[in-house]
């Protein structure tokens, strides 16, 4: 199985920059060991399963919340029967239709 999952996560009663926080919660998506992908708009994260995800997700949701009053989140999920390796293999299938390596 592989589950994808794309999630942002920042308080809403702090800073107008959120930076910070997410470099937080981008802390504990790398030790966390899964493979993921940081983007302006959120953060992609691969697992077999999406509980390992949303295990992840609640950490990050505890770690927020020893100094954040009100947290946002949005959270994205493409779960499908198969092999992870999917985060490296979407953008590779459409590079390749592309016929050029696109920019990260």
């Amino acid at each position: 199985m592989s589950a994808l999952v794309e999630f942002a996560m920042f308080p809403t009663d702090q800073t107008e920059s959120k930076s910070a926080f997410v470099a937080r919660v981008l802390d504990l998506v790398d030790r966390s060991g899964l493979p993921y992908r940081l983007t302006p708009m959120g953060t992609i994260v691969e697992a077999e399963t999406v509980g390992e995800i949303f295990a992840l997700i609640e950490q990050a949701y505890e770690d927020l919340a020893e100094d954040c009053n009100r947290i946002y989140s949005a959270i994205k999920i493409d779960y499908r029967k198969g092999p992870v390796g999917r985060l490296e293999k979407k953008i590779a299938s459409v590079e390749e239709k592309l016929g050029r390596k696109l920019d990260a």
